[in-house]
């Protein structure tokens, strides 16, 4: 049974980044490793982690989208907030569990009790990512270059994903 995403506290700081290293090195994500990879993990939002024998062995975030906004934000023309899903992982050992699934999940709750709408972004390359939020119902809204780039300077292609209805 898997145990309920729950806050993210400063004391799982070095098991994310840890669990991030695993999934970068096993995935490619992120496509480039940070500078500061526990700036990296933080981010900008909300947070929460799964656990997997005793530690924190993925996470998920909530944030308000950057600004200026992306260029396909201007789609979305609805009422109340829309916050973005990002840093989703899960640390390789502790994958096929249903981690991500119930990260996905609890993040997805958090915004609509906010009343908000969430969009994510996934680079076109993470096959098991969009497997994952096309099985959850996540519907493409568009399809961009990302704002960041890949090891050798160029802005991938992603497809950004607006909540399933519900």
């Amino acid at each position: 049974m898997t145990v309920p995403p729950r806050p993210r506290t400063p004391d799982d700081l070095p098991a994310l980044v840890a669990a991030l290293r695993a999934v970068h090195e096993q995935s490619g994500y992120p496509s480039v490793w940070p500078d500061d990879p526990a700036a990296f993990v933080l981010g900008r939002g909300e947070a929460w982690v799964a656990e997997h024998a005793g530690r924190a062995a993925g996470q998920v975030m909530l944030a308000p989208l950057p600004e200026p906004r992306p260029a396909w934000a201007a789609q979305l023309v609805m009422p109340g907030e829309i916050l973005e899903v990002k840093r989703l992982f899960v640390r390789p050992d502790a994958q096929g569990r249903g981690l991500a699934r119930a990260l996905l999940s609890h993040a997805l709750s958090e915004s609509r009790a906010r009343e908000a709408f969430s969009v994510l972004q996934v680079n076109e390359t993470s096959g098991p990512a969009i497997r994952l939020y096309e099985r959850e119902g996540w519907r493409v809204l568009a399809r961009a270059q990302a704002a960041w780039t890949d090891p050798d300077g160029s802005h991938p292609w992603v497809r950004v994903y607006a909540q399933p209805a519900p």
